[in-house]
């Protein structure tokens, strides 16, 4: 694993070089190996899939405008998700100035609610598993822990990063990261006691 991990930062050391030589195409390179797993993260961050979208495509227009300020040596993925984490950052601060309407809201004069005068999609399917609704429960659970403590669950449980990485992702300590993950296990374990 951490033979094909090197082979990776090596890969991408030499696509970042190519990059800041002018090679644009080696963007391509790093989209190829790192999309997805930018998206994935986006998705944990933000919870929703459309906004993920184009924070992730986001990220790499802000690599690519920002290629030249990558210092050799660096290890390109822990780069790659710092900015992907202070674009996810910046999200939230837009979304909590710019809330979305409830569809409960009414709608003026005539009383009704705007979901009430949406037309209605098709029911979903009556049984769902219980992989799907625990999957959900988790899901709700991480997004409702506040922004620093869901970051550090994100980053180091489902992206698997280290701490040291996460930290510096993070820009804190690895101290703080092992705090907060400590805190928000607690606050999962709380509120997930009836899935465990």
């Amino acid at each position: 694993m951490s033979r094909e991990r090197t082979e990776a930062d090596a890969h991408d050391q030499a696509d970042m070089e190519r990059l800041v030589a002018g090679h644009d195409a080696a963007l391509n390179n790093l989209m190829e190996r790192h999309a997805t797993p930018i998206f994935h993260f986006l998705c944990r961050m933000v919870g929703n899939e459309d906004d993920a979208n184009d924070l992730a495509q986001e990220t790499f227009v802000r690599v690519f405008k920002s290629r030249e300020n990558f210092r050799r040596g660096e290890k390109f993925s822990t780069w790659l998700y710092t900015i992907a984490a202070n674009l996810a950052r910046n999200h939230f601060r837009w979304r909590s100035r710019h809330p979305n309407i409830s569809l409960e809201t009414e709608t003026g004069e005539s009383e009704q609610t705007l979901g009430s005068s949406l037309p209605a999609n098709d029911p979903a399917p009556n049984e769902q598993t219980l992989v799907a609704e625990r999957t959900a429960a988790v899901r709700g659970a991480v997004g409702e822990l506040p922004e620093d403590l869901r970051e550090a669950i994100v980053l180091c449980e489902w992206e698997e990063r280290s701490m040291a990485e996460a930290a510096m992702i993070l820009e804190t300590t690895p101290k703080a990261v092992e705090s907060r993950l400590y805190r928000a296990r607690q606050i999962l374990r709380e509120q997930l006691k009836n899935w465990l």
